[in-house]
């Protein structure tokens, strides 16, 4: 076994956060939030032993998604591991690599793994390639309506869109007929976007 962890930092906020720090304490560990401007007088800040804001001027989802700002706070606060939670950045293989760089533990899937299931398309196929059963689908990325109208007519409805980096239910779209697809389409994207990046 590693190293004791003594800090963690949560990078995340609400219900999701104060388990984790619940968990830590539990344990012994010390614990760390962070908050957006808008989340200052979020219960979960008053429940860790130390809070922190990060993305000062950044809307709540750009503050908790502002991976250079968290590690800072990490760095600056003896923190030796981040927790992600879920949503945010907890499937972001980028954000993983970064506390790796930084020598700080990820509470959570290695970078590799992060890489695979990240990217929905990826992890379907190494899912096909595992010999698991998949739900029929396109074999990659669609990117363009002409290209979805096809493939749900080829399907049939109802047919499901998921965006490549959605997560925690963002940029999914359930579709029941041709007339809602153009909709869904753009929704599914812009909402991904706006949530992930």
């Amino acid at each position: 076994m590693g190293n004791k962890i003594r800090k963690v930092l949560v990078a995340n906020r609400g219900e999701i956060a104060i388990r984790i720090f619940r968990a830590c304490t539990e344990l012994g560990i010390r614990t760390v939030a962070i908050y957006s401007q808008e989340d200052s007088g979020s219960y979960h800040r008053y429940k860790a032993d130390e809070a922190y804001l990060v993305g000062a001027g950044k809307k709540p989802i750009e503050a908790y998604l502002d991976i250079e700002g968290i590690l800072e706070i990490a760095r600056t606060n003896d923190v030796d591991a981040i927790h992600p939670g879920y949503g945010f950045l907890s499937e972001n293989a980028e954000f993983a690599r970064r506390c790796q760089e930084e020598g700080i533990t990820f509470i959570g899937p290695n970078v590799n793994h992060l890489e695979i299931f990240g990217d929905k398309a990826k992890a379907r196929e190494a899912a096909i390639r595992a010999g698991l059963p998949v739900v029929p689908g396109s074999d990659g990325p669609v990117s363009s309506l002409k290209e979805a109208k096809e493939l749900a007519k080829a399907f049939g409805y109802p047919v499901m869109i998921k965006a490549v980096a959605g997560g925690g239910g963002r940029g999914m779209r359930i579709v029941r007929s041709e007339a809602g697809l153009a909709d869904a389409f753009e929704r599914a994207k812009s909402e991904a976007k706006a949530a992930f990046g």
